[in-house]
């Protein structure tokens, strides 16, 4: 239903001769979108190529391939390229391209990886008219070749040369190094000065959404102790409530206490217990012995939080501590926080951009863009640039459906759009 509904949707876009917004435009304006669709078969022909390209996170050698495709768009353009060595985090790097000139800096991300690596059976771009599926097409290497469509057009049109850009690409978004102060150094040392940052992410595949509010991530673990013994002594002075029904309370506690906080989820995703616990977090799986009539002496809980600003974050953990600290009689517990990706909250600059972003939209004929609901945005790299960059929007990339899974397919209708949309907004942000 939602494809279809979607393919609706995506028919209405098209730009029809004679639109009056689009009477918004000017003469120069109208030449950077005369560019966008002169250069789509190109464009049409890189996505095809680098999503052929095997670049699954830990396929350090795709990720590197891909951004090397990448690399050689940008020296063409006249960008001065780096490839960041991701040894550091265990990944294969970064992509970074810089363009210098005397206009306000903008900032332009993107991600190489794909959560799909070289073992998954979905490798294969497959074409059937304005709808193409494969591996990361939407998330988000069409999102790259959108950035690169949009600054050829700008390009053709005479006014690249006067723009200052610089493009980070990411070769570990679906799957993180660590530490993640270093992995992300690089894109927190790009943000710095810029006026304004577009992220090219797939977001939820509706071409009249953009994100300008994301929750961020942190992962948390509980181990909880317990007495053992036989079960026939449960609750006894000897040896208590036992670790398992200690964890359940915790976790009930949680529910209680922070489930009606707008814009706040827990969720615990492993829970281990029993006479003996082995978890391997790297790989989230673990093994556990027990008997029913022994009552349980160790439990696991592994989960992850999500908020919208870091306030949000630091009251939901001191509220978890403190629930975490009253235990049951013979138990004994503890919480440990691992911080993942921060939040992007909401500001009146994201706004303002989101302003000029829907202004653009309207002027070149297309429907106006809203806010997706931050609950519905997931993390993303634009979140580590929040309070480096004044003016920030994401989640204005490739659009379609059913991304991270075999389905993954593209409206390659809406290629074009999004960089025109881009390039009116690049264009107007540095006047």
């Amino acid at each position: 239903m939602k494809t279809a509904v979607l393919a609706v949707l995506f028919a209405a876009l098209v730009i029809q001769p004679g639109v009056p917004a689009q009477n918004a435009l000017s003469a120069t304006e109208r030449a950077v979108v005369d560019a966008v669709d002169a250069g789509n078969p190109a464009a049409l022909a890189l996505l095809e190529r680098v999503v052929n390209i095997n670049s699954g996170t830990m396929n350090l050698a795709g990720v590197r391939a891909v951004g090397a495709a990448l690399r050689a768009e940008f020296d063409a353009l006249g960008f001065k390229t780096e490839w960041v060595d991701g040894a550091k985090w265990n990944r294969a790097g970064h992509l970074v391209a810089t363009h210098p000139g005397p206009s306000p800096k903008l900032l332009l991300i993107g991600h190489l990886d794909t959560v799909f690596e070289a073992d998954s059976p979905f490798q294969k771009y497959e074409r059937d008219g304005d709808r193409a599926r494969g591996p990361g097409i939407i998330d988000m290497k069409g999102g790259n070749v959108i950035i690169l469509l949009a600054l050829r057009a700008l390009k053709s049109a005479g006014h690249l040369d006067r723009m200052n850009i610089t493009v980070v690409m990411t070769g570990d978004e679906e799957s993180p190094g660590r530490p993640l102060a270093t992995a992300r150094e690089a894109l927190v040392s790009a943000a710095k000065g810029a006026a304004a940052a577009l992220g090219f992410e797939d977001g939820d595949g509706d071409a009249t959404h953009a994100v300008i509010a994301r929750r961020g991530t942190t992962s948390w673990r509980l181990e909880v102790a317990g007495t053992g013994g036989h079960s026939s002594q449960v609750f006894g002075p000897d040896l208590g409530a036992g670790a398992i029904y200690e964890a359940s309370r915790i976790l009930n506690t949680f529910r209680e206490k922070l489930s009606t906080e707008p814009h706040l989820t827990f969720n615990p995703g492993v829970f281990l217990g029993g006479t003996g616990v082995e978890y391997d977090a790297a790989g989230s799986r673990g093994t556990v012995s027990g008997k029913t009539n022994i009552v349980s002496a160790k439990a696991v809980v592994a989960g992850d939080l999500r908020a919208l600003t870091i306030d949000q974050f630091e009251k939901a953990k001191k509220t978890m501590r403190d629930i975490v600290a009253q235990s049951l009689p013979r138990t004994s517990a503890e919480i440990t926080f691992d911080d993942g990706y921060p939040p992007l909250a909401p500001s009146a600059g994201n706004e303002k951009l989101l302003v000029m972003y829907d202004q653009a939209s309207r002027d070149l004929g297309f429907p106006p863009v809203t806010a997706v609901s931050p609950d519905k945005a997931g993390a993303a790299d634009v979140s580590f640039i929040a309070g480096h960059v004044p003016m920030i929007i994401d989640a204005i990339g490739l659009k379609g459906s059913d991304d991270h899974s075999p389905k993954e397919t593209a409206d390659l209708r809406t290629l074009p759009m999004q960089a025109k949309r881009a390039a009116l907004v690049m264009l107007r942000l540095t006047k």
